[in-house]
């Protein structure tokens, strides 16, 4: 017996040995690189010069790019003497002619200015009257256009530039890129006023509220207030605030989105930074991605939340199961709801029957008592 116990010590500690010896090996390492398939492998892009002929002509200020896309469609557009009609059509714009509307489209270095419009000044191209314009304060021989508008009253930051796709994510509401007003009101709004401006009040167009409001001073009777705006219509705040009781006397527009007035003297302008514009450019992503993310959806229960934790399966059975008593409580209420209209009938037709049945009764009874009495008249009385 101590024999074959030595045996099984002497076994084990040869067999640790070797695992001790297995994981003291080194790695064999990879001298070989491992093997790529070239036809898989993408080749880089090459920078030929080609636009999108959308994305071209709203860079020279003739629409915005969704607009061009129309124009295209239409068949108004010429490329080396050709009618393109094929959205998604490449061109290079260095060396091929583009007419729009058989007029030669002129490429243009797309350029960008903030200005201070001053009160008085109108934000529109054409103006028969001949009255002074935001583009006529603007030094430059390119053809540009102002980025939204103020009202001939208001004042303070505009943007004019010749990227109509730039100016199209600015102004449309689908970005959601956030204005910022410093408005000079008579009196001083209730805090309850201010909630409703908001939440939501309504104008002609409809359903109208602010980003956010709040009051920054007093100035003698009247208050100062900062609202934020994410998308703009004509004369907007001037009708949300009449429409609280309080008239609008000065009306200053401070910000779009990261692009500040500061201290940018009033009818003055100058040109964008290259950082100021690349900030703008990511507010309108930022923007676009906000609209498009979705509402988030309530809580899981603790029961759906373990079921979740199963995997897909279990899902389906709890889903089959909610599905089997929705079911089967339905046709419990259909069946009681038969039932109970059966009854009634039933209580009806039996009510119908004794009615009928009495009045056959009464009926036979009135005519022998009517018998009676023209045959033979009842006998007096004895006394």
């Amino acid at each position: 017996m101590a024999k074959r116990k030595t045996t099984t010590r002497r076994s084990t500690t040869d067999t640790s040995k070797s695992r001790s010896a297995k994981k003291a090996a080194p790695a064999k390492s990879r001298t070989n690189p491992p093997k790529t398939n070239p036809s898989k492998t993408k080749p880089p892009k090459k920078d030929d010069g080609k636009q999108r002929l959308q994305r071209v002509m709203a860079q020279a200020g003739v629409a915005s790019r969704r607009e061009c896309e129309i124009i295209i469609q239409e068949g108004r557009v010429e490329v080396d003497g050709q009618i393109v009609a094929e959205l998604g059509f490449k061109v290079d714009p260095s060396k091929q002619e583009i007419y729009v509307d058989a007029q030669k489209l002129r490429i243009e270095r797309p350029q960008y200015f903030i200005l201070n419009k001053p009160p008085g000044v109108l934000s529109t191209s054409n103006d028969p009257s001949g009255r002074p314009r935001v583009i006529d304060l603007i030094d430059t021989r390119q053809r540009v256009y102002n980025v939204g508008r103020l009202d001939q009253s208001s004042e303070g930051l505009i943007l004019v530039t010749n990227d109509g796709d730039l100016a199209n994510k600015l102004t449309h509401p689908r970005y959601g890129v956030e204005k910022k007003y410093h408005v000079q009101v008579d009196g001083q709004p209730k805090p309850a006023d201010l909630r409703k401006l908001k939440e939501g009040i309504y104008i002609a167009e409809g359903r109208v509220r602010a980003s956010n409001i709040r009051f920054l001073k007093k100035a003698g009777t009247n208050s100062w207030l900062e609202i934020i705006l994410d998308e703009g219509r004509n004369r907007e705040i001037r009708r949300m605030l009449a429409a609280i009781g309080h008239k609008v006397r000065i009306l200053k527009r401070v910000a779009i989105g990261p692009l500040k007035l500061a201290d940018l003297p009033k009818g003055a302008h100058r040109p964008l930074t290259d950082q100021e514009l690349r900030a703008l450019n990511k507010a309108t992503e930022g923007g676009a991605k906000k609209k498009r993310r979705k509402k988030r959806l309530p809580k899981k229960s603790d029961a759906e939340s373990t079921s979740a934790g199963k995997g897909r399966g279990s899902k389906k059975k709890i889903s089959a199961k909610k599905s089997t008593s929705k079911r089967s409580a339905d046709g419990a209420a259909k069946s009681k709801s038969k039932k109970s209209k059966s009854k009634k009938s039933k209580s009806k037709k039996s009510k119908a029957k004794k009615s009928k049945a009495t009045k056959g009764k009464a009926t036979k009874g009135s005519g022998r008592r009517i018998a009676r009495t023209a045959k033979a008249p009842r006998r007096p009385r004895k006394k």
